[in-house]
Order: structure tokens, then sequence, then C-alpha cells
């Protein structure tokens, strides 16, 4: 097996809905959009999904991959920085549900990855998911541009499923909006790949508020 072949099996294995870091779980504050009604349809949606990669956390967390991974590679292999990200990540979580989703999810991949015998960066078993997984690409030798592109798709996707389960689109829909939105997140990959820490910032405030919100809800399908 070529190392090309095993980075895609890596890739599909970590990545994929079924991996056991519980992404079925959290929603990053769409239900309680959905529930306030600033997202009814496909065309809200795909507004929402827009907000959030070109200017929220998912920008962030592109720029934190991006740097975790340079700082796990093996021409930098730099534990000390890889530390430093990963604090710094923890502490951009903006709400409190935001950063039990992504401390939740990056603590139960490092888990689950363990199962892959590699050589391995040190990092916090607290750890921000976008850290987590860049850290342990560059550790088992995935290109960081593939890595990140399927990250942030499934990002986009698990946000589309939950959509499914809060009856704001169907099936069709969703793959509609996945494949439309495949130029975006390329180019989200290629700007984060050149980023560094100084590129961090959001202004998300609506994402930002609903996720505050989210926390009262009386009935609620999703942790976050």
């Amino acid at each position: 097996m070529t190392d090309d072949s095993t980075s895609l099996l890596r890739l599909m294995a970590w990545l994929s809905p079924v991996f056991p870091i519980g992404s079925f779980a959290y929603s990053s504050g769409l239900e309680q959009a959905s529930n306030s009604g600033l997202v009814k349809d496909a065309e809200d949606l795909s507004d929402w999904l827009s907000d959030f990669i070109k200017f929220g956390s998912t920008w962030n967390d592109a720029v934190f991959f991006t740097n975790a991974w340079r700082a796990a590679s093996k021409s930098l292999n730099d534990d000390e920085k890889l530390q430093k990200i990963a604090a710094l990540a923890e502490a951009m979580a903006g709400t409190r549900e935001r950063h039990q989703e992504t401390i939740a999810q990056g603590a139960a991949f490092l888990k689950a990855a363990d199962a892959w015998s590699m050589t391995q960066s040190e990092l916090p078993k607290q750890c921000a998911l976008p850290v987590a997984v860049g850290a342990r690409c560059a550790n088992a030798g995935i290109d960081l541009t593939p890595a990140l592109l399927t990250y942030l798709q499934a990002f986009v996707s698990n946000q589309l499923q939950a959509a499914i389960r809060l009856s704001i689109i169907g099936q069709n829909q969703a793959l509609e909006i996945l494949a439309k939105f495949e130029p975006e997140l390329i180019a989200l990959a290629e700007k984060a790949g050149h980023s560094s820490l100084d590129d961090l910032g959001s202004f998300t405030i609506t994402a930002d508020i609903s996720s505050m919100r989210h926390e009262t809800m009386e009935s609620r399908i999703f942790q976050s």
C-alpha cells in the first residue's frame, strides 16, 4: 500500500460521521437559530454556513488546524508551540457551549486516534478539535491541503445533517448545498493554508448569540 493510500484511508476514517467523537450531538447554535426563525430554509442555511466559513469560527478553526499541522510536522516538530496553539484555541471558544463542543470532540478524537500506531506530538488531553485533528494528520504524514479540506467538508456535512434533523431542509437540498459549497471550502483552505495566528478573528455576532441562547432552551435535540 502506498503512502497516499494510507493517508486517504486515515482521512476517511478519522473524519467519517461514524468516527466516535460525538459530532452528531452538536449543532453549533443552528438549533437555536432554527427555533428563533433565523434559519428557516435552504437559502437561510446557505447564508448561515457562508458566514461561518468566511467570518466565523470555521475560519478560526481552519487557522488553528493549519498552524497545529505545521507545529506537529516533521520539519518543525515543535511541541511547545503546539501546546500554545492548543491553549489559544481553547481560550478563543466564544461561548460555553462552543467550548464544550470543540473540547469534548477534540478529546474524543485523540482517544480514538490512539488506535493507530504512530509517533504523536504532545497535546493536552483536553484539546480543541481543529488542533487535535491538524496535529494528528501531520503526525500521520497526511498533507495539509487534503487534510484541511476533508475537515472543513466534515463540518459542513455535520451542519447539513443537523439541518435535516431540524426539518430545515431535506436530503436532496443537503446534497445541493454540499456541492454548492465546494468552491468556498477550497478558497477557505487555500487562504488558511497561508495563515498565521495573527490572522485569527471572527465577526459572527448573531451566531454567537444563538450559541449563548441555546444554553437556556427548555427542549432541545443538540448539545450546542
